[in-house]
């Protein structure tokens, strides 16, 4: 139970002394959201193979989902407006759901070995417009719908996240046998009888090989 930790911060007035105590940000930092796609973000988004795209529903449950695929993905259709195209996943459609409920949507976007990223927030819409579709099909796969977001602010945010933990330093990486087992984790939660890791591993490795479109 959250009673069970102390100097929780829940009230307005908690938040403005909390905040007086932290200061200001820079003017630099104030000042740096913008309401348009412009040409720094677009050659950013360009770059970019890999974004985190959050959700919530109507009840305010949120949910993190990666996407990923080749360097600019993400089309930019003007400075308002970007396409994101879904391709095959495990169905579940938690993003797609939430965004039904509550159109608002934050997207991280990254480039290997920049420490800096790129914040885009607005509002999602599930799209099925067969142009956009067409124009992100892969190996002559066209996907069944993309996430159509209208954009309401864009600014960079700074690296210190990715020095601190040295993400982009391959050095720091852990060796294959001591990364957690995904394959255990999922038999562990799904508890599905008469699975086992090894089973669950081989599937995933299917997926990855041949569904990847």
């Amino acid at each position: 139970m959250i009673s069970n930790y102390k100097d929780i911060i829940s009230t307005q007035e908690e938040f403005e002394e909390f905040r007086s105590s932290i200061g200001n940000p820079s003017l630099r930092a104030a000042n740096k959201v913008i309401s348009i796609i412009d040409d720094h973000c677009k050659n950013f988004i360009s770059k970019s193979p890999f974004l985190s795209m959050s959700t919530s529903n109507a009840d305010g449950h949120c949910d993190v989902s990666p996407r990923g695929d080749f360097p600019g993905f993400v089309a930019v259709l003007d400075e308002k407006h970007l396409f994101i195209p879904e391709r095959p996943g495990n169905r579940r459609l938690d993003s797609a759901h939430n965004i039904i409920t509550n159109p608002h949507i934050g997207l991280l976007f990254l480039i290997p070995g920049l420490g800096e990223t790129l914040r885009i927030n607005g509002k999602a819409y599930i799209s099925r417009d067969s142009d956009l579709l067409e124009k992100t099909a892969v190996n002559g796969k066209t996907p069944l719908f993309g996430i159509l977001v209208e954009v309401e602010e864009c600014y960079a945010h700074c690296a210190k996240a990715f020095i601190r933990s040295n993400l982009w330093q391959p050095e720091s990486w852990l060796q294959t046998d001591a990364l957690p087992s995904v394959p255990n984790m999922l038999v562990a939660h799904s508890k599905l009888p008469n699975t086992t890791a090894e089973q669950v591993a081989k599937e995933l490795n299917e997926g990855y090989t041949t569904r990847l479109y």
